[in-house]
């Protein structure tokens, strides 16, 4: 008997650990937003809308564990004056590290200095290891930011304490950027060549489908505005269930060509979150020809209702300009909405129609800002835009404005707290089941 009671004990115990393993697991996958965050922080105004702007908020969100140096307004101008968005996101990707330090580690430092991974040093971009931040615990209580490169000055500094989500978010203020000579000069969107771009990409196909189509005119001129070109690989084109292109007429073509971009600024980053329907240059007010998205992990693919694409790479990113390549043609199903018939062996470039005719459809709008932003600085001459070709098709309407904001972090935390409490029930039931029988 008393073997008996020993053991349900144990069971009972195991249940009960079930239960809050459960309800941690629970707990530990609700994600922190920084723009909320800092929100209603009078002094990190400047700073909390260049996140927004260069999205570089998003790639915060998507990681678990972070710590965020952010800037006073002050500070935050002088690093904003005569750079471009682009330079103005790699700033702030290096104030970005994926490592939580709160103020208590910062003083506790191994050795009095530790060498951290930066959100820019993840994106490939930077030289070598330039991408890392050097912290050092300094005389005087101080704790300094420095770059990577040896000898480097620790031209920032710890200043306070914001905000922290234990283990998963910590907010700091710093004194200064955290800058190398290396880290600005990323060229504008509006200097390169997109065709040159395109066939060093892999995507020489769809290159010359804009070109003969006279559509890349219209990416130009969209490309200083808010532009993210979904362009298909040359794979993607031999593809054996791809329709015949070359069935199209002029009007359907350019319809295909405008489906692949969207009239807005949406990296890979921005694209894992996004929910609902995404408008495209093509989307008409009644939803026709909007794509959707769908995540798992860091795979991102373009549903069209007919077939997914997957997104393979990053092109070019110089906000508000994105290109990504894609593994298959979109292929919208207002045009091809029966069985597609098997696609050629590709041809020539003569085998595409030379011109088409400009689509009567309305000139987009730059994305909408999320409520309450406001643009801070104006572009650098860099990125003036050009004005429209007369002979270009115009643009499909933007997507219409985001709902509230609040609204929407608060439905994420209604639902987190949902799936929260599901969890914990769940364990919980658990618990009781073992329990009765034992």
């Amino acid at each position: 008997m008393a073997a008996s009671h020993h053991h349900r004990g144990h069971f009972f115990l195991l249940a009960l650990s079930l239960a809050a393993s459960l309800a941690a697991a629970a707990d530990s996958s609700s994600t922190h937003n920084i723009t909320t965050v800092l929100d209603g922080r009078s002094e990190y105004t400047l700073y909390n809308s260049y996140l927004s702007e260069t999205k570089v908020c998003d790639e915060i969100n998507s990681e678990h564990t972070v710590t965020v140096l952010v800037l006073t307004n002050g500070a935050m101008s002088s690093l904003v004056a005569n750079l471009s968005l682009a330079d103005i996101k790699n700033a702030l990707r290096l104030l970005t590290l994926l490592d939580y330090f709160d103020e208590k580690k910062l003083h506790s430092l191994d050795s009095g200095s530790e060498l951290t991974t930066s959100l820019y040093q993840k994106t490939g971009q930077a030289a070598g290891n330039m991408g890392h931040v050097n912290i050092t615990d300094l005389r005087g209580g101080k704790v300094g930011f420095a770059p990577a490169a040896p000898g480097a000055k620790f031209q920032s500094t710890y200043t306070k304490r914001v905000d922290e989500e234990p283990s998963t978010l910590s907010v700091l203020e710093v004194s200064d950027p955290i800058t190398f000579p290396g880290l600005f000069g990323s060229p504008s969107a509006s200097s390169v060549n997109l065709t040159d771009l395109l066939e060093k990409a892999g995507c020489k196909q769809f290159a010359r489908l804009i070109v003969s189509s006279g559509v890349v005119k219209m990416y130009q001129a969209a490309m200083d505005k808010a532009l993210t070109l979904l362009a298909p690989n040359d794979d993607a084109f031999k593809a054996k269930d791809l329709p015949d292109l070359s069935k199209l007429s002029s009007a359907d073509l350019v319809t295909l060509l405008q489906y692949h971009a969207l009239p807005q600024y949406t990296p890979k980053s921005s694209l894992k979150v996004a929910k609902g329907d995404i408008p495209t240059l093509a989307s008409t007010g009644a939803g026709k020809y909007d794509l959707s998205v769908v995540s798992s992990g860091d795979d991102v693919s373009l549903d069209t209702g007919k077939d997914k694409s997957r997104v393979a790479s990053t092109v070019l990113d110089d906000t508000p300009t994105v290109i990504l390549t894609v593994d298959k043609v979109l292929l919208p199903p207002g045009l091809f909405g029966g069985a597609p018939s098997p696609a050629p062996a590709p041809g020539p470039a003569a085998d595409v129609p030379a011109s088409a005719p400009a689509p009567e459809t309305s000139a987009p709008a730059p994305s909408p800002k999320a409520a309450g932003k406001k643009k801070k600085k104006a572009k650098s001459p860099s990125h003036s835009p050009p004005a429209p070709p007369s002979d270009s098709p115009d643009m499909a309407p933007a997507d219409a404005p985001e709902g509230d904001a609040a609204d929407k972090v608060e439905s994420k935390k209604n639902g987190a707290a949902a799936a929260a409490a599901s969890f914990a029930a769940t364990g919980a039931c658990v618990a009781l089941a073992v329990a009765s029988f034992l």
